[in-house]
């Protein structure tokens, strides 16, 4: 199966209580179970989320043809999705350099070593 990487950023806010909270409730242990099932049936294939500071680098990989846009509206509108997303925005903030209508904000690639022979 061929696939689709689209790497975003986010920040959380700046407070190491609330930092330790969103990592624990990222554990397999305290994720409400909806939230990965609604992930995967809205076409996402894989999610990472990594942090350094208060950075968020999120790796989304999709079947190849399918919309991020599309996949993350979907998911929207599944079981305990739009309460997740909520709950964990009180833990995040946008980016300064989002555009207007990205939470996550889509990161420009700049080297791929498979584009080199």
């Amino acid at each position: 199966m061929k696939t689709h990487r689209t790497c975003l950023a986010l920040d959380l806010k700046d407070d190491d209580e609330l930092i330790a909270q969103y990592e624990h409730f990222h554990q397999p242990e305290h994720i409400w179970p909806e939230i990965p099932r609604g992930i995967r049936a809205g076409g996402i294939v894989d999610m990472q989320i990594y942090r350094i500071g208060t950075r968020l680098f999120m790796i989304v990989e999709t079947e190849e043809g399918i919309d991020l846009t599309t996949a993350f509206e979907a998911i929207g509108k599944m079981p305990r999705q739009p309460e997740w997303a909520a709950f964990m925005g009180g833990f995040q903030q946008r980016l300064v350099d989002a555009k207007p209508d990205e939470h996550w904000a889509e990161m420009k690639p700049v080297f791929m070593l498979n584009e080199f022979s």
